[in-house]
């Protein structure tokens, strides 16, 4: 007899399981966030991020193994084309669960199960950011910089010229004596 799987049971039987998360992934891939009880959202999270990871592979045995568990051509096209494009650069974490409360009816906790289709923004490529901006700040701060350090420069040389004039002057005329 099979181990069954953990946590909480969705349907009657195993079969029924499957098909309910088959459909659940569908719906999903179909339109890109559904409304759902949190058992069931947190039970489609790692079904639905394997079909994703099968869709970014993008080969043909990846897509047959994706058409055994969702029946519909369409969905399974836009999962392949849209959504693995989406999330190319994603190492993971294609799905988003946010609690929204209880249901009115029977008081069920429900959740919205959405995938995360925004680019990533790995730490890396904000620190190179960060260091770039930083860089172009220091370039623009530089050439001031420098405009001050040339200003001050021609004002202490001119403040220098008269005294070296006046030395030049003194001393000339004790050069002359000299001689």
């Amino acid at each position: 007899m099979p181990t069954p799987t953990k946590g909480p049971r969705l349907g009657g039987g195993p079969a029924h399981e499957r098909l309910m998360l088959a459909n659940l992934a569908a719906s999903l891939f179909e339109h890109k966030r559904i409304t759902t009880t949190v058992t069931k959202a947190k039970r489609l999270k790692p079904y639905a991020e394997r079909l994703v990871t099968f869709a970014k592979r993008g080969d043909l045995s990846s897509r047959r193994r994706v058409l055994g568990l969702i029946s519909d051509k369409g969905i399974v096209h836009e999962l392949f084309t849209d959504i693995a494009g989406a999330v190319a650069n994603r190492d993971g974490g294609y799905t988003r669960i946010t609690k929204i409360g209880n249901r009115k009816g029977d008081n069920a906790p429900m959740a919205v199960i959405e995938l995360v289709l925004e680019p990533v923004s790995p730490k890396q490529a904000v620190v190179a950011e960060a260091t770039a901006a930083a860089k172009k700040d220091a370039e623009k701060a530089a050439p001031v910089a420098e405009e001050e350090v040339v200003e001050a420069e021609a004002a202490e040389t001119e403040a220098e010229a008269p005294e070296a004039e006046a030395a030049e002057t003194e001393e000339a005329p004790a050069a002359e004596e000299k001689k």
